[in-house]
C-alpha cells in the first residue's frame, strides 16, 4: 500500500467543494482510497457523506492510502493538494 500523511491547510477545512473534488479524483482512479484520521477513523474517499461526517478542519492530520499502481503516487499527490493546497 502507498500512503501520504497530510495536515489539512485548506481554508475553512474540508467542506462540500473540496470533498466533491476528492471523490471525483478517487472515482477516476479506479482503486479504493481511504482516509484515516488521527483518531483512527477510516473512511472510503469515494463516499461524500462519509468524508463530510468527519468535519475535518485546518490543522487536522490524516493519512491517505491506496493500493500501489502506476498512477497511485500521482493520485495521492492530487488528493494531498486538495487537502493542503500550496498557496
Amino acid at each position: 500500500m502507498l500512503s501520504r500523511h497530510v495536515t489539512i491547510t485548506a481554508h475553512n477545512g474540508v467542506h462540500a467543494r473540496p470533498v466533491a473534488e476528492l471523490v471525483r479524483v478517487v472515482q477516476a482512479h479506479g482503486d479504493a482510497v481511504t482516509l484515516r484520521t488521527a483518531d483512527g477513523v477510516v473512511v472510503d474517499l469515494s463516499s461524500v457523506l462519509a468524508v463530510m461526517d468527519l468535519a475535518l478542519a485546518p490543522g487536522d492530520a490524516v493519512t491517505l492510502e491506496t493500493r500501489e499502481s502506476s498512477d497511485a503516487a500521482a493520485v495521492l499527490d492530487t488528493l494531498s493538494e486538495v487537502l493542503a493546497p500550496r498557496r
